[in-house]
């Protein structure tokens, strides 16, 4: 049986890739993405990356799924965790849509640390309570349907985290969400901006819902927006930890 494998490369360290990740890229004869993330991985020489741009996904999977039944070892990577927001969706999409025969490719999707747990795990224990995810871009999908969801979790009381929060075709679509979050939220209530967890270049800005600055924010920028149970406590360093209290009152 012919066999696909979707993989979560992580946010960006090394170490933060699963040895079972790892095992499945070491049998890859063939690599396809979205062309930063296939670069970033280290694989043998004679493995064939396929990097494209980033808004192909269909095509990148049929693309996967045809090599799959020439007999490649197809490795399909993600950054983050490919169930979220990543290739794995796209994937079943294409097997949905497509012939016959892709149906009996065995897919397999191993699991990889997203951006928004690694974040949460560099800021402290921000997730401790209910929270959500929602991607900005309405790429897929119209830009009401993103204004009523934020609305919606921010008066349902969730720690929010953003997603594809802001890029350079999209640079108003993070201020517009602060603004209608702030007619919801407490403006004291804490944001972290966590820019690259993992990598060199990595960045962290803690500030509150009030002040929170779009121009701080790029596509490699986790958004994470607290809840009226979110609390800061000093560190000796002078730092801060970010949580958010597990008791919810009634």
């Amino acid at each position: 049986m012919s066999r696909l494998f979707v993989v979560g490369l992580g946010p960006g360290s090394q170490s933060q890739l699963t040895p079972e990740a790892q095992s499945a890229l070491e049998g890859a004869t063939d690599l396809v993405g979205y062309g930063p993330y296939v670069e970033r991985v280290r694989v043998a020489p004679h493995v064939r990356r396929h990097g494209t741009d980033n808004r192909v996904e269909i095509d990148r999977a049929r693309h996967a799924l045809k090599m799959t039944l020439e007999g490649r070892q197809v490795v399909v990577v993600s950054g983050g965790d490919s169930g979220v927001f990543g290739m794995a969706s796209a994937v079943f999409e294409a097997i949905e849509n497509g012939p016959p025969a892709w149906r009996s490719i065995e897919v397999t999707v191993i699991p990889g640390v997203t951006a928004v747990l690694a974040a949460a795990a560099r800021l402290g224990a921000p997730l401790g309570g209910d929270f959500c995810v929602i991607s900005l871009s309405d790429n897929l999908k119209p830009w009401e349907t993103v204004c009523r969801r934020l609305r919606l979790a921010a008066e349902a009381g969730f720690v929010i985290a953003l997603y594809n929060a802001r890029s350079k075709a999209r640079p108003w679509q993070l201020g517009e969400a602060f603004d209608l979050l702030r007619q919801n939220v407490s403006g004291n209530v804490p944001v972290a901006f966590a820019r690259a967890v993992g990598r060199p270049d990595e960045r962290i800005i803690l500030t509150d819902l009030e002040s929170a600055d779009p121009e701080l924010v790029d596509m490699s920028t986790l958004v994470l927006i607290g809840c009226r149970l979110t609390r800061t406590i000093a560190r000796a360093d002078g730092g801060q930890w970010l949580y958010t209290s597990r008791k919810v009152e009634a």
